[in-house]
């Protein structure tokens, strides 16, 4: 354990992704906090705090993927505790943010879902967000606090980069993820193509017109989540459809929720490429198209960075060469 000017540091985990915090505390080279957290008969969720945590720099590892609700409740619980105990400062790392779809009202008498979670975090008590890949960049100012916004593709660029594919292309799946795709085709040193998509209600979404040329080209979906997967096989099919010679897919939170497994294995898309954000259960390890990246030395940097008030800026510079 060592320790700074902000005290001692003590990572924590809540039940939703603990190999990943077993992983970055491997690379910080300190033990995962000692915890009791168990569920009533009623399913509420009790947590105890099982070491001194006065005085220290606290970081409580936790996503709010499925079951979201329960996570999320989970996560709350434990900054209260930790706040209680005493802790000097409580980071919340949340590697996959929940609730981020919802981040402005696009219709009337709608929530803003993402505003809403982080009033929670805040309030429980995190003086700190560090976290990967939101879904809109505007969510870092729904926090009254500092946040951290650390990028997958600093991960996953490396393994895209050995693949060696050639004349391969770089997909936005929507016209929102632009911006996203440009960075990985800067740094791919590629083209970019765009598909025109229509989506009428949540989780359905019909792929219309392709901006780009892809014919005899290796595409290369790029997008911050994939949730049923219906999005990724609509472009597939019209990406083979206007003459692409295979299709890959990239993602930064695996959420595959409701048919996406079996979607994406009966797909004609050959990989989808994606990090530990979220766990994969069983079926979607057993997945030979599906590979798993580990974000747990970006955040075991942040982490020991934010620690020790040195920069994080390189960490969360996406464009960088």
């Amino acid at each position: 354990m060592f320790s700074s000017d902000n005290g001692r540091v003590l990572v924590f985990s809540g039940r939703a992704n603990q190999e990943l915090t077993e992983e970055i505390c491997g690379y910080m080279g300190v033990p995962s906090g000692k915890t009791v957290i168990r569920d009533f008969s009623d399913k509420e969720i009790y947590v105890r705090i099982e070491e001194n945590v006065r005085g220290g720099d606290v970081f409580v590892v936790q996503s709010t993927c499925f079951p979201g609700n329960t996570n999320l409740m989970e996560l709350l619980i434990m900054i209260d505790a930790l706040r209680r105990a005493s802790a000097k400062r409580i980071t919340a790392v949340i590697p996959y943010y929940g609730y981020a779809r919802q981040d402005r009202k696009n219709e009337p008498r709608v929530p803003i879902t993402s505003k809403l979670v982080a009033d929670l975090v805040v309030t429980a008590g995190a003086d700190r967000v560090l976290t990967v890949d939101l879904h809109a960049g505007q969510i870092q100012g729904f926090f009254n606090v500092p946040v951290d916004h650390l990028f997958a593709i600093n991960v996953l660029i490396e393994y895209i980069k050995a693949q060696n594919l050639k004349n391969m292309i770089v997909i936005s799946p929507d016209a929102g993820g632009v911006e996203r795709a440009r960075a990985y085709a800067k740094r791919l040193d590629t083209s970019l193509a765009i598909i025109d998509k229509r989506r009428d209600i949540p989780n359905e979404a019909k792929a219309m017109n392709i901006i780009g040329d892809v014919k005899g080209k290796i595409a290369f979906i790029v997008d911050d989540m994939i949730d049923t997967a219906g999005t990724l096989m609509e472009a597939t099919d019209a990406l083979l459809g206007a003459g692409a010679k295979e299709v890959h897919a990239c993602c930064s939170h695996p959420v595959l929720s409701g048919p996406a497994e079996e979607r994406i294995a009966n797909s004609p898309i050959k990989s989808v490429v994606t990090t530990n954000t979220i766990p994969l259960n069983d079926e979607l390890k057993k997945n030979p198209k599906i590979k798993v990246l580990s974000v747990a030395s970006l955040l075991g940097e942040a982490i020991l960075r934010i620690h020790q008030e040195t920069s994080v800026s390189s960490l969360f510079d996406s464009t960088k060469d």
